[in-house]
């Protein structure tokens, strides 16, 4: 991991000291499209550190969950909102479906926004204009089950059993594209199991793709 690690904070350095050195010695003209590279660069820079962090937290035990009760829907709803916008411009539809009346979950709102944040921005990278994504809870027994369902282009099967290895390069959906750390599916799983919860994915080529949590009722 930490050749990963490397490779991934080298790339952006990179292109940020190749933009200033040039910059510096007049060799560039400062154009704010220059200025844009650089600060996108940056960015990238501070979501690898950020989600470094958390997963060193995560792995000590020491990544603070504020919990309280919760209801699946709003979990879902509000993570549907916080993407509707960017599904609308790649014509994707984005639903919100559960079954009746669901109970609440003692979990942390800002760490589970989080998860499907990754869930959907996955989602969101690999699924086709016109194509569909679903977020939908059910109650099962004493948890309840929450899905991020898409009709993407799916996870080859030799790569599934890998999805949530941290930097793993097989899976297309934890290449480094769109300045994303490769850790995201990483952080996901950490999270959800310090909820005492559960996280799978099953996949076909071509058919799309499902991410199922299942969280522990509150007793």
């Amino acid at each position: 991991m930490t050749a990963d690690i490397a490779h991934d904070l080298r790339t952006p350095l990179t292109v940020i000291s190749g933009y200033t050195e040039s910059l510096r010695d007049g060799v560039l003209k400062p154009t704010p499209a220059r200025f844009e590279t650089m600060y996108n660069k940056v960015q990238q820079l501070k979501r690898l550190v950020e989600d470094l962090r958390t997963l060193s937290l995560a792995d000590a035990g020491e990544l603070a969950l504020n919990r309280e009760p919760v209801s699946p829907w709003t979990l879902l709803e509000q993570s549907a909102a916080a993407y509707q916008h960017l599904a609308e411009r790649q014509n994707i539809s984005l639903q919100v479906r559960t079954g009746p009346q669901l109970p609440e979950i003692n979990a942390d709102p800002e760490r589970m926004a989080q998860v499907f944040g990754n869930l959907v921005g996955n989602a969101l990278r690999y699924t086709p204009d016109g194509g569909r994504i679903v977020l939908s809870a059910q109650r099962r027994a004493r948890a309840v089950h929450l899905n991020v369902q898409d009709n993407g282009k799916g996870i080859a099967p030799d790569d599934l059993p890998h999805v949530f290895d941290r930097f793993y390069r097989g899976d297309t959906s934890r290449q480094q594209q769109n300045g994303e750390s490769g850790l995201g599916l990483a952080i996901a799983k950490a999270i959800v199991e310090m909820h005492g919860g559960e996280i799978s994915v099953e996949s076909e080529l071509g058919s799309g793709t499902t991410f199922t949590i299942v969280l522990p009722l509150n007793s």
